[in-house]
């Protein structure tokens, strides 16, 4: 593990885009761990091994947004980017710090704000 640029967990419903995003991420270097629920996430063994999350809002049980503040209760300070297909309006910190991408989205782009999120550049409270 020591060539990764750290762990991502993706978190998607639709199964072509956990695919796909796995792909992209592995191709730059990220270990990635694929869930294609919230619950299957927080009830697996990877939680304290995550550097970055990245979840779709919209999904069936518990959606992206929830899942999120539970992230956040359990690891504090984790960077979470929110992806969507819907028309979910981002807070105002999200929009700020690139954390809200609507599919379909850049795949360089999100690279760049895992990056950014990595180092610890955004800096959020």
């Amino acid at each position: 593990m020591s060539n990764s640029k750290g762990v991502v967990a993706v978190v998607d419903d639709d199964r072509r885009v956990l695919d796909s995003l796995a792909d992209l991420l592995e191709s730059a270097g990220h270990t990635v761990r694929a869930f294609s629920s919230a619950h299957t996430l927080l009830n697996s063994d990877a939680v304290p091994e995550i550097d970055c999350l990245i979840t779709d809002v919209g999904m069936p049980g518990m959606d992206g947004f929830e899942l999120r503040r539970v992230m956040s209760e359990m690891r504090p300070g984790l960077p979470v980017i929110l992806i969507t297909g819907r028309h979910e309006i981002p807070e105002p910190q999200e929009a700020k710090h690139n954390r809200f991408f609507r599919k379909p989205f850049d795949g360089q782009a999100l690279l760049a704000a895992i990056g950014e999120a990595l180092a610890g550049k955004e800096n959020l409270p």
